[in-house]
């Protein structure tokens, strides 16, 4: 199974972001990318890959011990950014030392049971469009949803992510969830 650990929006925090975005898609920047589908989005924490059951089965009692031991958090999607000419994408605010962490602590968790995760350093984002293999110049659109700010909403499960390829987008599908539950 290809997996990845991720925090999810709750709906109405991607309806929100969606009526922010909805206008950029068809501007003359926004025609040629390739637009995530809103129930796609989510807050990756770590990629893990390809996984078999042997790895799954040694890595959910780590998930369950690392959700015992963080605190729900609140959050916020807000403004937005760009990996160079390759991805657009939505920030995050409110609590992120607390995702870091959620993120490092996911990432060790892996590690310990025998799934290789890259070192790179976390950088909380909601991927919103790629480039393809096109280049696209995405600063107006970056620039045009800086100054979001969605509301403010609690970040209380980890979610253990399926990630499904094939022809069109990619389909994801909670494969398990945990609460976060330590007392903050």
């Amino acid at each position: 199974m290809r997996l990845f650990l991720a925090v999810v929006p709750p709906e109405s925090a991607i309806q929100e972001l969606d009526a922010a975005v909805r206008p950029l898609r068809s501007l003359p920047q926004g025609t040629g990318l390739r637009w995530t589908g809103l129930e796609s989005w989510h807050l990756t924490l770590a990629f893990l890959g390809q996984v078999d059951t042997e790895q799954l089965s040694a890595l959910e009692p780590g998930l369950a011990h690392v959700a015992h031991e963080h605190p729900a958090h609140r959050l916020r999607l807000a403004g937005a950014g760009r990996f160079g000419d390759r991805a657009l994408w939505a920030g995050v605010s409110g609590d992120t030392l607390a995702l870091r962490k959620l993120a490092e602590d996911v990432a060790d968790a892996a590690r310990r049971s025998g799934i290789a995760v890259d070192d790179r350093l976390f950088r909380a984002h909601l991927t919103l469009a790629r480039s393809g293999t096109a280049r696209a110049d995405l600063r107006a659109l970056a620039a045009a949803l800086a100054d979001f700010q969605g509301a403010e909403w609690t970040a209380g499960t980890l979610c253990l992510m399926r990630s499904y390829l094939g022809a069109g987008p990619a389909h994801y599908e909670a494969v398990a969830e945990w609460s976060l539950t330590a007392e903050g």
